[in-house]
């Protein structure tokens, strides 16, 4: 049953990485408009559990350093003297595949907790034969 719950552990920590790595995207994607908003990203790392598997976490999360978008916009309450002011760094188009590709593995990793579950449940109506 130890080989059950170390697969059941693993493909818990997939989902909650996922599932943190889908928050800052959602955030990223809410504020694709914010002026001076910088893009956040997460990265993971991998995590010792009790037994001898390792499974995985969401690490620091960074803000992406490149340039901010220049908008001239005279009108705009943030306008410097030129009419100019700073836009977010966040790209929609990456940032929905980011998130298409975490809503992926979200679902492959419970499809695999699923099937583990399975298999467990199998097992123990074949031992109560």
């Amino acid at each position: 049953m130890s080989d059950f719950s170390n697969a059941l552990k693993v493909t818990t920590t997939g989902l909650q990485a996922q599932a943190a790595r889908l928050r800052i995207l959602s955030e990223n994607i809410a504020n694709v408009d914010t002026p001076g908003y910088r893009r956040k990203t997460v990265s993971f790392e991998m995590e010792p559990t009790r037994s001898d598997v390792t499974g995985v976490k969401p690490g620091d999360v960074r803000l992406d350093r490149s340039e901010l978008e220049v908008i001239h916009d005279p009108s705009h309450p943030l306008a410097d003297a030129t009419g100019n002011y700073l836009g977010s760094n966040v790209d929609l188009i990456i940032e929905i595949a980011d998130a298409r590709e975490a809503q992926r593995s979200y679902e492959a990793n419970l499809k695999m907790f699923d099937q583990t579950r399975q298999m467990s449940t199998s097992l123990m109506d074949l031992l109560r034969r």
